[in-house]
């Protein structure tokens, strides 16, 4: 039977989960018509987001052994996507682009407004599992990278260089392998905790 902090926590994953579809689509879009790696890095965070949090809300009302396996996938994703972004980075240094600067100013703060939200709603959960927990460490990435986008969106407008966008997309992928990192090291010490503390929900 679902607990009351549960219910909480499945209706509070859910609406986190459909912004970061919605906000994810935005990215790939606005990535697609600016030409920005920034963008598209984080519209492929937002996605890997998403099916975590698909991923949590099936582990949510099972057993703890269910629960770590779940933060695991999560972390492998994340790193995984780190990857992705470093290899798309890569291709665009060589390639060349022209991302638009102001495009990625409007996209950071709209983003921000979102992941802030996602934040709010996740703090506001009573006794987080580890993952509950992985989800705002996703989130709290997001509003992190967002911060860069801005920043870059601005030098690109100023400069009219296509550097400051790489070096975005290459620092998301660095937090993002920083965020998967937590999420193992996490899930590990819970496994820790359950062995050595004769968990019965294995």
């Amino acid at each position: 039977m679902e607990t009351v902090t549960d219910y909480r926590q499945r209706k509070t994953l859910w609406i986190v989960l459909l912004l970061n579809v919605a906000i994810s689509a935005a990215f790939f879009a606005s990535g697609a018509v600016g030409d920005s790696s920034a963008l598209m890095a984080n519209g492929l965070d937002n996605a890997s987001d998403s099916l975590v949090y698909a991923i949590s809300l099936f582990a949510l009302s099972r057993t703890s052994k269910w629960k770590r396996i779940a933060a695991n996938v999560s972390g492998g994703l994340l790193l995984i996507f780190a990857i992705g972004i470093l290899l798309d980075a890569l291709r665009r240094y060589y390639v060349g682009s022209e991302p638009l600067g102001p495009l990625m100013t409007v996209m950071a703060l709209v983003a921000a407004l979102v992941n802030g939200a996602c934040i709010w709603l996740l703090a506001r959960l009573e006794a987080p599992d580890v993952n509950v927990r992985a989800a705002n460490t996703f989130s709290l990435n997001d509003f992190i990278s967002n911060g860069g986008i801005l920043v870059a969106g601005g030098l690109v407008w100023w400069l009219g260089s296509s550097w400051p966008d790489l070096l975005v997309g290459v620092a998301v992928a660095g937090l993002a392998a920083w965020g998967g990192i937590s999420i193992l090291r996490d899930a590990h010490n819970e496994h820790h905790k359950a062995v050595h503390g004769g968990d019965q929900n294995e």
